[in-house]
């Protein structure tokens, strides 16, 4: 069964760090994207950023630029995300989410461009929470 699973959340304070990791199992994640979304107390669940399977980081928060960094480990099947100089704003449910590519006759392969809207999602995690307070 596909699934994916979120772990590494907690609670940090302002300035601190934090690595978030969605680990997939079920399916072959370098035919994926991996978009990571938020959602706080309250608000919608946004996209934050995102990472295709040519290791392409796409952001879609600008608050983030700059303090976040998307990484992939295909042969680990897990996607992974450093949170630094985390702000109060920052806290959230975090999801990671997969939308699957298509076959790309041009470079006689997969090619899966990041997504930021949850309809394009095939899988998502549960969710890990982020809580930034001092």
């Amino acid at each position: 069964q596909a699934q994916l699973v979120e772990s590494g959340g907690g609670l940090v304070q302002p300035g601190g760090s934090l690595t978030l990791s969605c680990a997939a199992s079920g399916f072959i994640l370098d035919a994926f994207a991996i978009t990571w979304f938020r959602q706080a107390p309250g608000k919608e669940r946004e996209g934050v950023l995102c990472i295709n399977n040519n290791n392409e980081a796409t952001y879609y928060a600008n608050s983030v630029k700059g303090r976040f960094t998307i990484s992939r480990d295909n042969a680990e099947n897990t996607v992974h995300v450093q949170m630094n100089s985390l702000k109060p704003e920052d806290s959230g449910v975090y999801y990671c989410a997969a939308s699957l590519g298509g076959w790309d006759p041009r470079i006689n392969n997969v090619r899966a461009e990041c997504q930021s809207a949850p309809d394009f999602m095939r899988y998502w995690g549960k969710g890990t929470p982020v809580t930034v307070s001092s």
